[in-house]
């Protein structure tokens, strides 16, 4: 199994060194400019806590990897058949369970639409499935601990289906009736080869050399993505702890009340930081102060506001589509973060 990691790292081009690296080396320097002798403490900080996750970041890309070489997304097609209301519900679900990116999914979902799946059952899929995975489960149990894991595991699942029940009303009274582009992409930046929602998956991948091979590229290929995310993260982490005064984080999402978790959801959907990065960033707030139920509202924000989960909404659906994305992702991290801060 190592030596098909290894061969998928061999068969890939020498990448040109990418912003997310050049941004960790950017605080390096200016640590190094400003605080000369912190340097080798704040670098070691960030490799002891990458070195801590990557248990979780290596049995992420196993899953990653396997899933890709099953060839499982035509299982996520089962969720969009039958009654309405049992669509929802399983799309949240499995929004929440299935490991592809977002613009993995564009071909499925816009396959999903065009062949007249209910718009309400692909909203709560596509609001669920950006905010957690399996492999993001896991970092986010690494970073911030089981119990938030699963409270954003959670939320996820009960956004998806608040937002797909939301899109229902909305469509009973005759709105949103036509939810697609005039011409909506039906192809994804991640060649995903074969339609979706036809292919059946193989789950004994391993008897076809093509599949290994498709195993080791995938598992290899999102090794090195998620350790440079997570290196970029930690740094931020570093730097944070040391010098950003607890108490201006107390000031602004550190009190217990509502207030603070709108705030929290604000500044977090802006935030272009995927969930593998956020989790050791919204680590560090806590550590300074931020409360439990803000920290759930940045993070679930975020997640739903990214660059490629939205990208994904704006390119095959109309503007009202997305206004409801949008104002259902803010919503439902507003509601998670008072549940969340409720609980704990």
């Amino acid at each position: 199994m190592t030596s098909l990691v290894l061969n998928a790292f061999r068969d890939m081009r020498t990448p040109k060194l990418d912003r997310v690296w050049l941004a960790s080396l950017a605080v390096i320097a200016l640590i190094a400019i400003f605080k000369p002798d912190d340097v080798s403490d704040r670098v070691w900080f960030g490799l002891t806590a990458l070195a801590h996750t990557m248990p979780y970041v290596l049995f992420a890309c196993l899953i990653i990897g396997a899933m890709a070489a099953a060839g499982a997304q035509s299982v996520l097609a089962k969720a969009f058949e039958g009654r309405e209301i049992r669509m929802i519900f399983c799309a949240a679900l499995l929004g929440a369970l299935a490991p592809f990116c977002s613009c993995e999914v564009i071909p499925f979902i816009a396959a999903l639409l065009v062949a007249g799946a209910p718009l309400s059952a692909v909203m709560a899929f596509w609001l669920a499935s950006p905010i957690i995975d399996p492999p993001t489960l896991l970092i986010t149990a690494a970073a911030l601990g089981w119990p938030f894991a699963i409270g954003k595991m959670a939320a996820a699942i009960g956004i998806g289906v608040m937002g797909g029940f939301g899109i229902r009303s909305l469509q009973g009274v005759g709105a949103l009736s036509n939810p697609l582009r005039p011409q909506s992409p039906a192809s994804s930046c991640c060649g995903c080869g074969p339609d979706p929602m036809t292919q059946k998956p193989v789950w004994k991948f391993w008897q076809e050399k093509t599949r290994v091979e498709t195993f080791g590229k995938e598992a290899g290929t999102n090794l090195l993505f998620l350790i440079k995310w997570m290196f970029f993260a930690y740094m931020l982490e570093a730097v944070m702890v040391a010098y950003v005064p607890a108490e201006a984080i107390v000031s602004v999402v550190g009190g217990e009340g509502l207030g603070a978790i709108v705030i929290g959801a604000l500044v977090g959907a802006p935030a272009y930081l995927n969930g593998y990065a956020a989790a050791p960033l919204v680590a560090g707030l806590m550590e300074q102060g931020m409360s439990a139920g803000s920290a759930m509202a940045f993070i679930l924000a975020g997640g739903m506001t990214c660059v490629p989960a939205m990208a994904a909404v704006w390119a095959l659906v109309r503007p009202s589509v997305f206004a409801c994305y949008i104002g259902l992702a803010f919503i439902g991290a507003v509601l998670a973060g008072v549940l969340y801060s409720a609980s704990v």
